[in-house]
């Protein structure tokens, strides 16, 4: 998908519509989290978005933005103001895979990953590789497109008799899961629906383009049984438009205290209590 989203940049802004409506419901969900990191990182920053509240939100954290793809990155730093430019404020641009991160150990006080693991087929590994990068203490938030995402196309292909070639997500729960296998303490899930709708299916189809997801989405399937799922959809057509529904699995969990030591050791701490 690299080369996918790399290709994307130039456009994705006019067609990101879901990204910034799920990454606003996530900042307001900061307004009920008491932090202050003096680091923070935006994964899967695409055109910075994301970085941008966060910069606004914690001025006095060390941003970074990292994306997979290069382009994204040249247009977080093109939107840069240039009164951040002047002082020197502008995100730091890291080119990198959030399954291996090219950061210390406990860097970060805050990770923010907006619509971004639900294209990787097992999250785990990027999750675990966030849970080291974070300190103590420190905090991951993120949103992720759930298993009932398109549940229209979805219908229509079991309509036309044939076998949905979209892409599969993992649901809230088994997300839950991984968290807690990845080292995160109390993970806090959430999911709602949000409905775009279009004129046509074409829209659609253009506005998954101009995002660099539409095959990694919709998958492979022949022209000739898309144009039965096409006719199916279009059945589902209400007041002159199609609705196209997202489901949004929201999270965020703390990185607590070790239990164990490198070595595998059981870690015991006491307390001090006055009497």
């Amino acid at each position: 998908m690299r080369q996918d989203f790399g290709r994307a940049a130039a456009g994705y802004d006019a067609a990101a519509v879901l990204a910034r409506e799920t990454g606003a419901r996530m900042a307001e969900r900061l307004d009920l989290v008491l932090l202050a990191p003096a680091r923070l990182a935006d994964l899967g920053c695409a055109t910075g978005d994301g970085v941008r509240e966060l910069q606004r939100r914690y001025p006095r954290a060390l941003p970074l933005a990292v994306d997979i793809a290069r382009p994204m990155l040249s247009a977080v730093r093109a939107r840069v103001p240039w009164r951040q430019r002047l002082l020197r404020r502008s995100p730091a641009l890291l080119n990198a895979d959030v399954r291996a991160l090219p950061l210390a150990t406990e860097t970060l006080g805050l990770a923010w990953s907006n619509l971004v693991l639900h294209w990787l087929d097992d999250p785990l590994p990027a999750l675990r590789e966030i849970h080291r990068v974070l300190e103590v203490g420190g905090l991951l938030m993120f949103s992720m497109l759930g298993p009932d995402t398109l549940k229209e196309l979805r219908a229509a292909c079991a309509q036309a008799q044939v076998e949905s070639p979209l892409r599969h997500f993992h649901d809230m729960h088994d997300l839950g899961d991984m968290l807690v296998a990845a080292g995160f303490g109390d993970p806090v899930m959430d999911m709602e629906m949000l409905t775009l709708t279009y004129p046509t299916v074409r829209g659609l189809l253009a506005d998954q383009r101009r995002l660099g997801v539409r095959d990694s989405l919709l998958g492979p399937l022949a022209w000739r049984q898309w144009r039965r799922v096409f006719a199916a959809y279009e059945r589902q057509r209400r007041g002159g438009r199609l609705s196209a529904s997202f489901e949004i699995v929201y999270g965020h969990a703390w990185k607590p205290q070790p239990r164990t030591a490198a070595d595998g050791r059981a870690i015991v701490r006491f307390q001090k209590k006055n009497v």
